[in-house]
C-alpha cells in the first residue's frame, strides 16, 4: 500500500472513532463525574495497551521517556479531563467543533516553541480560526443560554495540549514505533489516573449501586479501548507518516460525524453555528497552505 493512501485511511478511520468520541463521553457523564471519567478513560486504555504493547517497552531508550511521559500527559490524560469537564455544561457537537481549532494550535505552537516558520496565509488562516471559535461560543451563548459557554475555553485549552502533542511526537519521538510511543505514554499515567480515580468517590457505596453507573461504564469501555487505544496507535503511525498539521487535520472531519450524533441525541444547533463552524474549518484550510 502506497504511503500517501496510507495516510488518508488512517484519517478516515480516526475521523468516525474521534467524531463518536464526543457522544460517548455524553453518555458516560450520566453515571460518572467528570474525575471518574478521566481517569477510568485512561486506565481502561492503559490496560488495554499494555496488554498488546508491553513488550515495545523495552525499546524505548532512556532519553526518549522524558518526552514519552510529557506527550502522555499532553496528548491524553488532561485533555482526557477537560473534555469530561468542558461536556457538563456545552455540547457535544460543540465540543468537537471547538476541537477542530487544533491544527491552528499546532502551527502557533509549532512557531512559537519549535522554531516552525509559517506564511502569510498560514497568519491568517490562524487569525480566521480563532474568529471562528469566537463566534461559535457566542451564538452557542445565544442557543443554549442555559449551558456555561466559559467551559467552552476547556477544549481550546485541550487543542493546545494536542497541539504540544503532535509537535513532540514529531520533532523527538520520530524513530519510536508508534504502538511503544502509546504503551509508553499510558505506563507513565496509570498512577496518577488511580490516584484521582480513588480521589473521586468512584469506591463509594453510592456510586457502586447507583443504576446509572453500569451503562456509562460500558460507554467508557468503547471510548477508552476504541476510542483512546486504538486511536491512539494509529494517530501516532499518522504523526509519524504525516506531518504534525496533516495529522491534527483530522479534526476537520470530526465535527461533520459529531454533529450528526448530536442532532441524533436531540442536541440544538444554530445556522449561524454552522456558520461559525464553517468559519473555523476555513481558517483551518488557510493555515495549511503555504
Amino acid at each position: 500500500m502506497k504511503g500517501i493512501d496510507k495516510k488518508w485511511i488512517y484519517l478516515a478511520i480516526l475521523s468516525v472513532v474521534w467524531g463518536s468520541s464526543f457522544i460517548l463521553i455524553k453518555k458516560a457523564l450520566i453515571g460518572l463525574t467528570p474525575l471518574q471519567l478521566g481517569a477510568l478513560r485512561s486506565l481502561f486504555a492503559a490496560i488495554f495497551l499494555l496488554i498488546i504493547g508491553f513488550r515495545k517497552l523495552k525499546t524505548i531508550k532512556k532519553k526518549e521517556w522524558k518526552w514519552i511521559a510529557i506527550s502522555g500527559f499532553l496528548g491524553t490524560f488532561i485533555p482526557a479531563f477537560l473534555f469530561a469537564f468542558a461536556e457538563t455544561e456545552i455540547d457535544s457537537a460543540i465540543a468537537s467543533v471547538l476541537n477542530s481549532t487544533t491544527p491552528i494550535m499546532t502551527l502557533l505552537l509549532g512557531a512559537l516553541a519549535f522554531s516552525i516558520g509559517f506564511t502569510r496565509n498560514q497568519l491568517i488562516g490562524v487569525i480566521v480560526g480563532l474568529l471562528g471559535s469566537f463566534l461559535l461560543i457566542w451564538s452557542g451563548s445565544e442557543v443554549n443560554p442555559k449551558q456555561n459557554y466559559w467551559y467552552a475555553g476547556l477544549i481550546l485549552c485541550a487543542s493546545v495540549c494536542y497541539a504540544c502533542n503532535v509537535n513532540i511526537i514529531k520533532r523527538h519521538l520520530q524513530n519510536v514505533s508508534a504502538l511503544a510511543i502509546t504503551a509508553g505514554q499510558f505506563s507513565v499515567i496509570i498512577v496518577p489516573a488511580i490516584l484521582v480515580l480513588i480521589s473521586s468517590d468512584f469506591f463509594s457505596e453510592a456510586t457502586l449501586q447507583s443504576e446509572e453507573l453500569y451503562p456509562s461504564l460500558g460507554y467508557l469501555l468503547i471510548l477508552s479501548v476504541i476510542g483512546t487505544g486504538l486511536a491512539k496507535v494509529l494517530f501516532n503511525s499518522l504523526v509519524q507518516m504525516s506531518t504534525p498539521v496533516f495529522a491534527s487535520s483530522v479534526t476537520y472531519t470530526i465535527p461533520i460525524i459529531a454533529l450528526c450524533w448530536g442532532v441524533l441525541d436531540g442536541e440544538q444547533f444554530s445556522l449561524f453555528q454552522l456558520f461559525a463552524a464553517a468559519v473555523i474549518l476555513v481558517g483551518v484550510l488557510l493555515s495549511k497552505k503555504s
